[in-house]
């Protein structure tokens, strides 16, 4: 079993930038492929981005290309999400979630062990 922790949401003027941090524990992180996704008030969770085992493959919707970056230290069991620009649009709770395997899925019920999620404002 895997436990994921977020860190770093907040509330951020339009344009801003944060840095979300999602901690995963036990000792094999590496074996996780990793997303994130966000869910505004009264919308589906939506996938933002993943990144595979070794972190070499990374995949991002449409509405964060650009301006979103995730990444992963294997070391620290720990994924990242680097987003900049921020746009109110981004406002949401944001997830992070792992899946057991090769496959890096974009669709939130082909993840396994999700965080408890932490809120980013991005106002106008």
């Amino acid at each position: 079993q895997v436990q994921l922790v977020e860190r770093g949401g907040g509330l951020v003027q339009a344009g801003g930038s944060l840095r979300l941090s999602c901690a995963a524990s036990g000792h094999t992180f590496s074996s996780y492929a990793m997303g994130w996704f966000r869910q505004a008030p009264g919308k589906e969770r939506e996938f933002v981005a993943a990144i595979s085992r070794s972190g070499v493959m990374t995949y991002y919707a449409d509405s964060v290309k650009g301006r979103f970056t995730i990444s992963r230290d294997n070391a620290k069991n720990t994924v990242y999400l680097q987003m900049n620009s921020l746009k109110p649009e981004d406002t949401a709770v944001y997830y992070c979630a792992a899946r057991l395997g090769v496959a890096v899925p974009t669709n939130p019920r082909d993840y396994s062990y999700w965080g408890q999620g932490t809120q980013v404002t991005a106002s106008s």
